[in-house]
């Protein structure tokens, strides 16, 4: 058996520094990430004469792509031996600068939905001496939430946490378990239960993924909680969407990843691929649950 690739096994001495070639790559993720905002806006709105899915699906499309043609690119360069100490301080860097980026985006969804609940719907409830606006813009408003009211009249159901809230809840979790013992195998060499761990974490990432789905059906179908059913809608819909968006993400870097230790890439002291999938995946899990309490329960 051939032993196991590591990234500094074909690096010169002299090596200090690599700078890579220069790549299309970021310009057609952000074509990409353009063309996913413009037809999620353009399905949501009814735009384009309804080519808002197209749009999108190129997008996803065009997205996948850039993915696929990067990954590509830099596993090459690692194993041609390219890459130093240096680079891999950078990878690191890169990597937590990135998930660094990714709390602040979720916690500005958060941070909507503490508003929405925290001030602004007492507010409108005619809290703090707010009476008269209360009378002015919506006399019968009763300060509760969820809100499962619209100004219109249209009513809607609040999603319990029983259920498969709770079930994906329970799966999440379980991945980041079968992902530390992944994790932990890798760094003892021992490939067989790193394979298999690996890919059920993955696996568990894709029930997930459709359970989320499932649930959404349910939404739209028997519950009318649907993305345009006010600021409960909008919020639970835009925290568990972008939520999903980050599973599916991730689920895809893992598989990729376990593609590679297939072909005996990484070694116990040389894996910061497997260790960026895993701090990704790991930041999702805790989301979720923050998710799954101020959400679902609270």
């Amino acid at each position: 058996m051939s032993k196991p690739y590591s990234e500094t096994d074909n690096l010169p001495p002299t090596t200090k520094y690599y700078v890579p070639d220069e790549s299309a790559w970021p310009i057609v993720g952000a074509i990409a990430l353009f063309l996913i905002a413009l037809g999620a806006g353009a399905t949501v709105g009814d735009l384009f004469g309804g080519q808002g899915p197209w749009i999108l699906l190129a997008g996803v499309g065009l997205i996948l792509l850039m993915l696929v043609g990067w990954f590509r690119d830099v596993i090459r360069e690692s194993m041609g031996g390219l890459y130093s100490a240096q680079m891999d301080r950078s990878f690191r860097q890169g990597m937590s600068w990135f998930i660094f980026s990714e709390v602040m985006f979720f916690a500005a969804f958060f941070g909507a939905l503490f508003y929405a609940r925290m001030i602004a719907v007492p507010w409108l409830g005619g809290a703090s001496n707010n009476a008269m606006t209360n009378a002015v813009l919506w006399p019968d408003f009763v300060a509760m939430w969820p809100l499962i009211k619209t100004p219109d009249g249209t009513e809607t159901q609040a999603m319990g946490p029983i259920g498969l809230p709770l079930y994906n809840t329970i799966l999440l979790l379980t991945s980041s378990v079968t992902l530390h013992f992944a994790h932990t195998a890798l760094e003892q060499n021992n490939r067989s239960r790193l394979k298999l761990l690996l890919l059920l974490t993955v696996l568990l990432g894709v029930v997930f993924v459709y359970l989320q789905g499932v649930e959404y059906v349910h939404a739209y179908e028997d519950m009318n909680l649907r993305l345009d059913a006010g600021i409960y809608g909008n919020t639970f819909f835009m925290l568990t969407g972008f939520h999903g968006v980050h599973v599916t993400l991730g689920a895809i870097i893992l598989f990729i990843v376990w593609c590679r230790i297939l072909k005996g890439h990484f070694t116990p002291k040389h894996h910061f691929a497997f260790q960026a999938g895993a701090w990704y995946w790991h930041f999702v899990d805790v989301v979720w649950l923050g998710l799954f309490i101020f959400v679902y329960i609270i």
